[in-house]
């Protein structure tokens, strides 16, 4: 067996053990709900959760309403817009700051100060400055989001071979062309690894957003279910922000690999 079958049965064993893990969690999950252990009012079997999804999303074949599924849709739209925002304000200003050895020595200090604050301690703010409706919502996502993007950024131009930098100074080379054609391949892994932990951001802050601000969206469908007892719909919606969480980074991570494939030897 040579090294790339070795490899393979690797990942196959390493899949197989995340099956059995998810399983068993299931398996427990159903023995607590069905024996008793817990109420069902607050744990509800994976049954009843797995018939309120299929009725929420309106794919149990009766007369679902289908809200899960106009929910999920804002959640998710919340979510990639806000993170798409915060990525392009993210890179854009981490460039700036990142080829600077000057900026980057006058604004960390100021980063440091405002990175750890959480975005959903601003949501009051946020409220009294653009009021009660999506786009209060849609910025502090982008605030919440962008910080993981900016600092990868900077982390990443401020790594550039100091040789890269020598040879673009006796070609000549703009700033502009420096960034482009060296600093950004140089960042790129930082970057993409900041975007994927910025949109998992993105999806927390939109759903706190949504559970605070009243906004449309899984964050508002979880609440409600929650203050009306109904423990099947509220897990059910939990499971469906799982499920988005698991696509979105499974798809990203997939990109970034595509992305990232002149690394690879």
């Amino acid at each position: 067996m040579n090294g790339n079958d070795r490899g393979r049965v690797g990942i196959f064993m390493n899949r197989l053990g995340s099956l059995a893990v998810l399983c068993a969690l299931i398996a427990l999950w159903w023995m607590a709900s069905n024996a008793g252990w817990v109420s069902r009012v607050f744990l509800p079997t994976p049954q009843a959760t797995f018939a309120s999804l299929l009725e929420g999303l309106n794919l149990s074949g009766g007369s679902g309403n289908g809200e899960l599924l106009a929910f999920t849709q804002a959640t998710v739209g919340r979510m990639v817009q806000g993170w798409l925002l915060a990525s392009l304000f993210g890179v854009l200003l981490g460039a700036a700051i990142g080829v600077s050895p000057a900026v980057r020595a006058w604004v960390q200090p100021t980063l440091e100060f405002i990175r750890p604050l959480p975005a959903s301690a601003l949501l009051p703010l946020a409220i009294s400055i653009f009021g009660l409706n999506p786009g209060m919502v849609l910025f502090v996502v982008a605030f919440g989001a962008m910080w993981p993007v900016l600092l990868a950024t900077v982390h990443g131009f401020a790594a550039v071979e100091p040789r890269l930098s020598e040879v673009a100074r006796c070609l000549q080379m703009s700033r502009a062309a420096f960034v482009w054609k060296m600093g950004l391949p140089n960042a790129m892994p930082d970057i993409l690894a900041g975007m994927r932990l910025a949109l998992t951001i993105a999806l927390i802050v939109a759903v706190v957003g949504e559970m605070i601000a009243s906004q449309s969206g899984l964050g508002q469908a979880i609440l409600l279910a929650a203050r009306a007892f109904r423990a099947s719909d509220l897990f059910a919606g939990i499971v469906l922000l799982g499920l988005i969480g698991f696509a979105s980074n499974a798809l990203l991570a997939f990109a970034e690999k595509r992305l990232l494939r002149w690394q690879q030897p």
